[in-house]
């Protein structure tokens, strides 16, 4: 039981997930807006949109860290680094793969009347982020890890 207490009164875990999981709630009325059709599938679970939810949970890991330990601690620069990482990664390679699967599926139309029976499926098209939906990502960590820090549970001071 003390192991489920302490799991879950862990300010930097709990931090990342509520950023993860704030950001995958907001995708669905973002995604609403501009789908103009809601499908709870797609948008709490599928990737790209607005926000980023992995920029959303390093970043109120990252927060969290500065908060508790400090700009100069090595764990700080550790989660820092790991948040340039993946906001490098959503606009980055992520972005043109996307890119990249949107051309293909408009090839493959072009080239078969009958797509063969392997292609029967587009290739997934939403997979990384503008840099709009990762500094949206980004702020939603930011903020999240801050509330966060003002519960007592979580015991910072």
């Amino acid at each position: 039981m003390y192991s489920m207490k302490a799991l879950f009164t862990n300010y930097w875990l709990m931090s990342t997930v509520f950023g993860w999981l704030i950001a995958q709630m907001l995708k669905i009325f973002t995604g609403v807006f501009r789908m103009r059709e809601f499908s709870f599938r797609n948008l709490f679970f599928g990737t790209g949109g607005m926000p980023s939810s992995h920029t959303a949970s390093v970043t109120a890991l990252c927060t969290a860290m500065i908060i508790t330990e400090g700009f100069a601690s090595k764990l700080t620069a550790i989660t820092g680094l790991l948040c340039i990482i993946v906001m490098n990664d959503a606009t980055g390679v992520r972005r043109e793969t996307g890119k990249q699967s949107k051309a293909l599926n408009i090839l493959i139309q072009n080239l078969f009347k009958d797509p063969p029976e392997k292609l029967d499926e587009n290739f997934r098209e939403l997979i990384g982020h503008t840099p709009l939906q990762v500094a949206c990502g980004a702020i939603t960590g930011v903020v999240v890890a801050l509330v966060m820090s003002l519960f007592p549970v979580f015991g910072v001071s």
